[in-house]
């Protein structure tokens, strides 16, 4: 019995011991270990001047990256030329085929037959970012979506996105879809230049469609002052991507960002980054949103880069029926992948407390296993990782761990 006692006491004290050696670990690592997360081989950034186009940071800017729901943004300039051209109206009616309705969440769910406006389909890709209504409009601007994707390449090159190859109109998982952050980044400020008619959608916060209140994925709209867009993205094997546009004290930036493993974490070190770049140019920072505490990340110079083959280049007026719910002018702003071819925060003086926002943003894929995770090269052509297409949902809800792999 002694000795039945001693050990169990000896047990109790190793356990003890171990914890209490994690327990001081964690005190004492934390911001180094958040530039350990966002230094993931997915990840890369970039900060702009708007204006002059002069790069105030950067790391891995110019890798390829899979750009997930990015490519929404590409998607939507082709739509937007359509409009300043005339071919299309605002009220132009677009109809969903049996294969934009098959396209897996994120999605309107609207059935093969039904229709919605060109200004309902602009307003859902910004909030909901509908894979189903951007299946729709490449199929209704160039007859198919394959077709799409080849024009919305040409044109993306024409604008000086030199490597940059889209697959599908939507982001979902096509392993030859590739992009950088400086590519996406300098499409950020076309956007704003080219279109400064429609650019102000991407500023929705709400999209109210048939009695559904749909709320945008874009956080930073309600959590950083100035920003005025523009797009989120994710997919399992490309992270949490963001590109934002924001404006203060007459400097304007758009800062991409590539591979966060959550949803907060990408947010957070978006905020950090511009942060840094607009303290470069003379302006202070400002109030800062009561959320989660944010880790002081600063410039990260480099980071372990999965660098896929060069070659890829080479290959690669508000209408009736529409609601939309825009912030408040002058009100401070609420501060690879796989082969597919196959709350609200408050602000410090706003009264919002115990409100918050559940977001899905459903463009998640689980990977077949550990042997196709590895980069490799078929036929001169980028292959990042082999995954399939699968229900997986991704809360964009604070931090939260991936989404477990579910059975067949």
């Amino acid at each position: 019995m002694v000795l039945r006692f001693v050990g169990y006491r000896l047990c109790w004290v190793g356990f003890a011991s171990r914890f209490i050696l994690l327990a001081l670990i964690g005190m004492f690592a934390g911001p180094r270990d958040a530039v350990a997360q966002i230094g993931s081989d997915r990840y890369a950034a970039i900060v702009q001047d708007a204006r002059t186009g002069a790069t105030l940071m950067a790391a891995n800017a110019d890798e390829f990256r899979h750009p997930a729901s990015l490519t929404k943004m590409m998607t939507l300039y082709m739509l937007f030329e359509a409009l300043r051209t005339g071919r299309v109206q605002l009220g132009t009616s677009i109809t969903m085929s049996r294969e934009a309705a098959a396209q897996p969440p994120s999605k309107l769910g609207l059935p093969a037959g039904s229709s919605l406006t060109v200004e309902q389909a602009i307003l859902a890709l910004v909030t909901r970012s509908a894979n189903d209504v951007a299946c729709a409009i490449g199929e209704f601007l160039a007859g198919d979506e394959e077709r799409f994707a080849q024009v919305m390449t040409q044109r993306a090159r024409s604008l000086g996105m030199t490597r940059t190859t889209f697959r599908n109109a939507s982001g979902l998982p096509d392993f030859e879809q590739v992009s950088t952050a400086r590519d996406m980044a300098l499409l950020g400020r076309r956007l704003r230049d080219d279109f400064p008619t429609y650019y102000h959608y991407f500023s929705t916060d709400v999209f109210r469609f048939r009695g559904r209140v749909i709320a945008s994925h874009n956080r930073l709209l309600a959590e950083y002052d100035g920003t005025d867009g523009i797009k989120t993205g994710y997919v399992h094997d490309s992270g949490f991507n963001l590109v934002s546009s924001v404006q203060r004290d007459g400097q304007r930036l758009v800062g991409a960002v590539f591979g966060g493993s959550t949803g907060r974490e990408r947010d957070r070190h978006m905020m950090d980054i511009l942060d840094s770049a607009f303290a470069r140019l003379g302006v202070g920072p400002r109030e800062v949103p009561v959320i989660a505490s944010r880790s002081s990340l600063g410039l990260i110079g480099s980071a372990r880069a999965d660098t896929l083959p060069s070659r890829v280049a080479a290959t690669a007026a508000r209408r009736p029926g529409v609601e939309r719910a825009l912030p408040a002018r002058g009100a401070a702003r609420r501060g690879s992948p796989p082969s597919r071819r196959s709350a609200r925060a408050p602000i410090a003086d706003r009264r919002v407390a115990g409100r918050q926002r559940v977001i899905i943003e459903r463009n998640a894929v689980v990977s077949r296993g550990a042997a196709a995770a590895r980069a490799q090269s078929r036929n001169g052509r980028p292959l990042i990782r082999q995954t399939m297409t699968r229900g997986a949902s991704r809360y964009e809800e604070g931090d939260r761990s991936p989404p477990r792999r579910r059975g067949r």
